[in-house]
């Protein structure tokens, strides 16, 4: 083993130590960011309930990350309500960062906690449950816990593209939702408005490879499991737009809801996202001085 030490020593000194201590680095100075601007939220929470602090921790982190890695804007918070249920339907970025940063941003400034339909595969991954039960995720098979969690008046958020969108749409932002109507059922049953949001580069920052698509799309549609790679973690530029509430109407079926609401997010798009996604252009925009416009020209 010693020549085999000796080979690798300098590969291990000029590329290894470097990255390691790039993270430590980029570690540090995201906790002393979350200690600089959420200390004060972050000892109140846990003076309340140990849990309750335990996720304004884990917020303030995710939020010091989006800031400090994509600049992450959200607009139009302000639309959502202090109390009260409503729906968030967005576009699935291949991961959805954007639902971390929107989350973590309504708890540290809203003191809302955003609830999420995630993927079944998701509570089958060892470690992580934990992680999913503080964070009130929701198995996407269940409707009824859906309508029961938006009559006890909290926030849920739902992409009806679900996984399928998030590993096969492209930079045009394709919506892929198959005909899902579940969520639309869920709000009308509930009584709750719909907002619809979408998240300006979410595809930049994070991409599904194109080679080979058509087999990957077989393949996930056999499966059911998310095995089409992805690349990037590229520090563009994201803001989430939070658009109009579509308000319940009785008049309305499921299937006319979730043509208004389809409708809402591609008008999102459109205004604020240049097509076809460029990462180079989104690089550029993370670095655009803050009294920039918010709307980019397609």
């Amino acid at each position: 083993m010693d020549w085999l030490v000796v080979l690798l020593s300098p590969f291990v000194v000029a590329f290894v130590y470097p990255v390691v201590m790039l993270i430590m680095m980029y570690g540090a100075a995201v906790f002393l960011h979350v200690y600089r601007h959420r200390r004060r939220e972050i000892f109140d929470a846990y003076s309340e309930n140990y849990w309750d602090g335990a996720m304004q921790t884990v917020a303030a982190v995710f939020d010091a990350h989006g800031s400090l890695w994509h600049g992450y804007d959200l607009v139009g918070m302000e639309k959502l309500p202090d109390k009260g249920p409503a729906l968030l339907i967005y576009y699935h970025g291949a991961l959805p960062l954007d639902m971390y940063y929107i989350l973590s941003r309504l708890l540290l400034c809203k003191k809302r906690r955003l609830r999420n339909v995630a993927a079944t595969f998701l509570f089958h991954i060892p470690g992580i449950q934990l992680l999913l039960e503080v964070c009130g995720a929701v198995e996407g098979r269940s409707r009824e816990q859906c309508v029961e969690i938006l009559k006890n008046g909290d926030l849920l958020a739902i992409s009806p593209g679900g996984v399928r969108e998030a590993l096969f749409s492209d930079e045009y932002y394709t919506m892929i939702w198959n005909g899902r109507r579940g969520f639309a059922k869920v709000a009308l049953e509930a009584k709750v408005p719909i907002y619809p949001v979408y998240t300006q580069n979410v595809r930049e920052a994070i991409r599904s490879i194109q080679i080979g698509r058509k087999w990957f799309r077989k393949l996930y549609e056999w499966t059911k499991l998310p095995l089409v790679p992805l690349y990037g973690g590229f520090p563009v530029k994201l803001r989430t737009f939070i658009g109009d509430p579509i308000y319940f109407d009785s008049k309305l079926t499921s299937d006319e809801l979730a043509g208004k609401v389809q409708k809402g997010i591609q008008e999102l798009i459109l205004t604020h996202q240049k097509l076809p996604g460029s990462i180079i252009t989104a690089l550029q925009d993370r670095w655009k001085l803050k009294n920039s416009s918010v709307k980019i020209a397609t």
